[in-house]
C-alpha cells in the first residue's frame, strides 16, 4: 500500500510537469479545446540506487525535440539531477535523490576489484547513484578533457594518471607526459613508469619521432606474426599512454600534430594511446581524423554551449559543481554525469613516492638518418671492395 501511494505521489508531479511546461498535443474539437499530455507508462521506484524512474509516450503528432527543449519543465519539479533519454515515441525520465555530496576523496582502492579486471582502466569518477565508473581504454581508446580553469580537468588528470601508476606494473605500461603549462607533471617525473615529462615543443620533437618509430615497428611485429592487435603476441610489448596537457597550444605545430594524429588512427592495435587535454576548445585542431578518433570525452564545465559541442559534450556548459562532468563513452547511449574524485597535489605526492626511482630518465635522441655524405662514404667502401 505504501509503494502504491509513493507511485501515485510520483505520478502526479510527472503530470505537474506536463501541465506547467504545457507538454503535450493541442487539439480543437467545436468549442472545445485543450492538451493531450504523454501517458505514463511505468514508474520504478529504486531504494538501492536512490532514484525514480519514469516511462512515458507522447501523442502522435508531438514534436520528440519539445521534451529536450522543456528539460527545464522537469527540473523545476524534480531538481536538476535528472536524465531524460528517448527518441521519437518513448522516453525514459531518471530522478536521483541521492549522492548530494560534489567532493568525493580520491581512493584508489575503491576502483581496484573493478580496475583488475581492465587491461588498461580509465577511473573516471561516480555517478548520480553513488556507482564507481571506469573503462578500459584498451577497448575505448584516446581520451580528450576539456573545461574551463576550475572546473577539475587538471585534477581528473592527476586521478587518472596517478591511478594508472598504481594498477599498472611499469613493464607493462609507459607514460610520456608533455606538460606545456609547465604547472602539472612535475611530481611525476622519476616515477618508474613515466619515461619523460617534457614542456616544450622543441623537446617533444624527438619523443614524438621515437613514438613514431615504435608505430612503425609494432605493425612490422603484428605483420610477421600474422596477428591484429598485440595482446595476442607471444611476448607483448608495454602499453603507451602520450598525454598532453593543453594541447590546443600546439595547433602550428604541424609535424608533431601529424604524429599525435598517426597515433589516433592506429594506435589501438599497437597499445598506443592518447589522453589530451584543453581548457578552451579549439575547432580547428578538433576536425577531421583526430577528432574522430576519440573515442571518449570528458566534459566539465564550458564557457557556453559553442564549447560544449565542439567538445562533444553538450550540456556541460549548464554544470555548476567544480570536480562535475559529463562523460561521453562510444557506444553508449547518450551522456552520462559524472562527479570526479578530488586528488589533492600534496597527497598525489605522497602516493607516487613509492613509484619513484632514484634514477633520472635520459633524454630522447632523434632517430638517426643516413646523410648524403654517409652515403658516400658506403659507395666508396663498396668500390674498394669490387
Amino acid at each position: 500500500m505504501k509503494m502504491w501511494l509513493a507511485k501515485h505521489r510520483a505520478k502526479a508531479e510527472l503530470v505537474k510537469a506536463f501541465r506547467n511546461g504545457e507538454i503535450g498535443n493541442r487539439y480543437s474539437y467545436g468549442s472545445n479545446s485543450g492538451l493531450v499530455y504523454p501517458k505514463i507508462l511505468s514508474v520504478n521506484i529504486s531504494r538501492k540506487e536512490k532514484s525514480l524512474t519514469y516511462i512515458f509516450s507522447i501523442p502522435t503528432g508531438m514534436d520528440p525535440k519539445e521534451i529536450k527543449k522543456k528539460e527545464y519543465c522537469f527540473m523545476q519539479v524534480f531538481g536538476e539531477k535528472i536524465e531524460i533519454k528517448g527518441d521519437t515515441k518513448v522516453f525514459t525520465l531518471k530522478v536521483y535523490v541521492g549522492n548530494d555530496s560534489n567532493l568525493i576523496r580520491y581512493d584508489a582502492d575503491l576502483f581496484r576489484e573493478q580496475a583488475n579486471k581492465m587491461r588498461l582502466p580509465i577511473v573516471c569518477g561516480t555517478d548520480m547513484n553513488g556507482a564507481n565508473v571506469l573503462y578500459d581504454m584498451v577497448e575505448h581508446p584516446h581520451l580528450l578533457i576539456a573545461g574551463e580553469t576550475g572546473s577539475g580537468k587538471s585534477t581528473q588528470l592527476r586521478s587518472i594518471l596517478s591511478s594508472l601508476i598504481q594498477f599498472k606494473n611499469p613493464d607493462r605500461l609507459q607514460l610520456y607526459l608533455c606538460d606545456l603549462k609547465r604547472s602539472e607533471f612535475h611530481i611525476f617525473r622519476r616515477v618508474k613508469h613515466v619515461q619523460s615529462v617534457l614542456v616544450s615543443p622543441v623537446d617533444m620533437t624527438a619523443m614524438l619521432a621515437y613514438l613514431s618509430e615504435e608505430l612503425k615497428k609494432r605493425g612490422d611485429l603484428l605483420d610477421a606474426h600474422e596477428l591484429s592487435h598485440i595482446d595476442d603476441l607471444p611476448d607483448p610489448p608495454p602499453y603507451i599512454v602520450l598525454c598532453i596537457d593543453e594541447v590546443a597550444l600546439l595547433r602550428k605545430e604541424k609535424v608533431i600534430m601529424a604524429i599525435v594524429e598517426d597515433i589516433s588512427a592506429i594506435g589501438r592495435a599497437l597499445g598506443i594511446f592518447l589522453i589530451l587535454s584543453m581548457q578552451r576548445p579549439d575547432a580547428k585542431l578538433l576536425e577531421g581524423a583526430l577528432k574522430n578518433n576519440l573515442t571518449v570525452r570528458m566534459g566539465f564545465k564550458c564557457a557556453d554551449l559553442i564549447n560544449a559541442r565542439i567538445i562533444g559534450t553538450p550540456g556541460s556548459e549548464k554544470l555548476k559543481e567544480n570536480g562535475r562532468m559529463l562523460l561521453k563513452l562510444q557506444g553508449q547511449d547518450g551522456l552520462k554525469e559524472i562527479q570526479a574524485p578530488y586528488l589533492g597535489l600534496d597527497e598525489a605526492k605522497s602516493i607516487l613516492e613509492s613509484h619513484k626511482s632514484p634514477f633520472t630518465k635520459k633524454p630522447f635522441k632523434e632517430p638517426s638518418k643516413s646523410s648524403d655524405n654517409d652515403s658516400q662514404i658506403i659507395d666508396s667502401i663498396f668500390e674498394v671492395l669490387d
